[in-house]
């Protein structure tokens, strides 16, 4: 096993670097595309993916990547260490100019998230955890603090997606009001990191729509912070798999009992 402490220094670093050119790109009029699957892309994704896979390759030469933006020959599959990387998540939110979106960076060891690191480009908010270590936040200001789920069991806040909330998200929130208070939107993986910061307490994600690299940074931020993230059907995610795609969804939460498992 490689020096964890070492490895997050550098993926703080890479994403750092990536800030920089994704801010330059907001401030921009810039070009929408738009890839096979329909989701937008721009160039701050791009450049940002080359810039976080080159600085962390200058270290680890011999680690593989899965990022959303680089073509995935499946060769990962061969490695024990595999760096997985959303250079923009949340484009749309980067597309409106929301300013919630996240650069997200995570290490897998062996299909396990060992080490995930989530910055907010415009404010500069940094989350990260290291496998057996905690849960960290450091404020715009620099200030670092230990992350900590809260206790609630009612009157819970069910985070959603500004752009992506479904059905059966609404549904459950509607028909579960005797335990869930109220419901509050926020973009990218912002949502599970508040969980872990203890403001709120439940994100829930049914069916697929999202990858790999839209949870593996965030979900070790959260169980470290003493949170749940799991699938419907109550298992931890494993990581480097040949189909990226979280098929059943993804439930976040402060306590195991807030699930609907």
């Amino acid at each position: 096993m490689i020096n964890l402490h070492d490895a997050l220094k550098v993926a703080i670093e890479a994403a750092k670097k990536a800030r920089e050119e994704i801010l330059r790109v907001y401030k921009l009029d810039f070009e929408v595309m738009i890839k096979e699957d329909d989701s937008p892309v721009t160039i701050a994704d791009q450049h940002a993916d080359t810039i976080i896979r080159e600085v962390i390759h200058s270290y680890y030469p011999n680690h593989s990547f899965l990022t959303e933006e680089e073509e995935d020959d499946l060769s990962r599959l061969n490695s024990d260490y595999v760096w997985i990387v959303d250079p923009v998540d949340g484009t749309k939110d980067f597309v409106s100019k929301d300013d919630e979106f996240t650069t997200n960076i995570a290490l897998c060891y062996k299909h396990e998230i060992v080490l995930g690191v989530v910055l907010i480009p415009v404010s500069g908010e940094i989350y990260y955890a290291i496998k057996g270590e905690g849960s960290y936040y450091i404020d715009s200001k620099g200030n670092t603090s230990r992350n900590y789920v809260n206790d609630k069991t009612s009157d819970l806040i069910l985070l959603t997606s500004k752009h992506h909330v479904t059905d059966a998200e609404l549904e459950y929130f509607s028909t579960h009001r005797d335990v869930i208070g109220s419901k509050e939107q926020y973009g990218s993986a912002i949502k599970a990191c508040r969980i872990a910061r203890g403001l709120a307490e439940l994100q829930l994600r049914f069916g697929k729509g999202t990858k790999e690299w839209d949870t593996a940074a965030s979900q070790i931020v959260v169980i470290e912070a003493g949170g749940v993230f799991v699938t419907p059907s109550g298992e931890v995610m494993k990581y480097n798999r040949e189909n990226v795609h979280n098929l059943e969804g993804f439930f976040v939460a402060n306590k195991k009992e807030n699930l609907p498992l």
